[in-house]
């Protein structure tokens, strides 16, 4: 099995509701966010790999075109934009066109961020 892997960047806005009263991520603020998808799966031949890389592109266009430039609060499921409720979002929106997913992983910062592997 090999796992391969394929960077993508959107920028979005967010603030986090259930944060104490005086957290600076109560504010609103934005994020050039950086998300890396990772497919699972064996070599197909005669190609050599994985997946294309343009298949995960395909793929993901909806799905990040939905979040780029937009109040992520404001998105269905998104009322609370943690890293980790975002990766898990992106990860269920990804799944049905792309069956090897197996972890999406998305950075808010240059230094922080969050990987959602379901079990």
């Amino acid at each position: 099995m090999h796992e391969i892997y394929k960077d993508f960047a959107f920028e979005a806005a967010h603030f986090l509701p259930h944060v104490p009263q005086g957290h600076r991520c109560a504010k609103l603020h934005g994020h050039s966010f950086r998300v890396r998808v990772y497919v699972r799966g064996g070599i197909v031949q005669p190609q050599g790999w994985v997946i294309d890389f343009a298949d995960i592109t395909a793929a993901m266009a909806p799905v990040l075109k939905r979040l780029d430039h937009t109040l992520l609060n404001e998105v269905p499921g998104l009322d609370n934009p943690t890293s980790e409720v975002l990766a898990q979002w992106l990860y269920e929106r990804a799944k049905p066109a792309l069956p090897g997913l197996c972890a999406v992983e998305v950075a808010e910062t240059a230094n922080c961020g969050c990987v959602y592997r379901p079990t």
